[in-house]
């Protein structure tokens, strides 16, 4: 494994802790479809969050590195998740980022528009 790729998972695993810390249930994590990969995909009460995570140096780097072409294929990709687990779809479906910077609190944006 290469460092930007350990450097990835180390952050996924971090954002997995701040999700679990606030109170969310992990479903997934890696969540591979023919349209891409899904992060993390979580639950808390009536909302299914699919989370796409961004490890950088800095947040304006983690900010930077969020692009709509790959929100769009979240989406896709949390369609196809939902085709698969019928029974969450009556829950809210909301597009989340974590972003984890080095020597920072990972930041959670929720409801990320796309």
């Amino acid at each position: 494994m290469n460092p930007t790729e350990k450097k990835g998972r180390l952050g996924e695993f971090i954002a997995a802790l701040l999700l679990k810390i606030k109170g969310y249930k992990i479903l997934a994590r890696r969540y591979k479809t023919p349209c891409g990969e899904i992060d993390i995909i979580a639950q808390k009460d009536n909302i299914i969050a699919f989370i796409e995570v961004k490890s950088r140096k800095t947040i304006e780097k983690c900010h930077n590195a969020v692009a709509q072409k790959q929100l769009k294929r979240i989406q896709r990709a949390s369609e196809i998740f939902l085709e698969r687990h019928r029974n969450l779809c009556q829950n809210f479906r909301r597009y989340d980022v974590v972003l984890v910077a080095d020597w920072k609190f990972p930041t959670h944006i929720k409801n990320i528009s796309i």
